[in-house]
């Protein structure tokens, strides 16, 4: 079933405010719950990771009200990111079919800025980001085949 979510980014402190949020709200972790970076797979050309990077959270979800979803992760500096008020939230799409993810994508990048494009990813989902012409932050997450 599709549905929106809002996903928040952090400067490694993403563990701390979902428990935050977690007491605010009452509600528990979705699915497996805190899904570490030691989980991505390894992949040839790639450094190791240090035991601090391992450790950070790579995603979590949180339902809070009204059958929204709260998720995020940490965004660390050693893999990139730059983390600061404005760049630090995405709507997150999750459409029912492919040809949906690549219809909205398409049109909300059109003029904007894809960060990363739609393909295929290592958790089973046709994955892509992009800032449309406005500056806001959309992620699509289509689990559909």
């Amino acid at each position: 079933m599709a549905r929106v979510s809002t996903y928040l980014n952090f400067s490694n402190r993403t563990e701390e405010a979902f428990n935050f949020y977690k007491s605010v709200f009452g509600t528990e972790f979705c699915g497996p719950g805190v899904l570490r970076f030691s989980e991505i797979p390894s992949q040839e050309g790639m450094p190791p990771m240090s035991e601090d990077l391992k450790n950070l959270v790579m995603h979590v979800e949180l339902p809070i009200t009204g059958g929204h979803v709260l998720m995020g992760t940490d965004a660390p500096a050693e893999m990139g990111f730059s983390v600061s008020f404005g760049n630090n939230i995405y709507i997150n799409l999750e459409p029912d079919t492919r040809e949906e993810t690549k219809r909205l994508f398409d049109a909300l990048a059109t003029g904007g800025k894809v960060e990363m494009e739609l393909q295929e990813m290592f958790w089973g989902a046709y994955y892509g980001s992009c800032s449309d012409q406005f500056g806001v932050r959309w992620m699509f997450n289509c689990n559909a085949k």
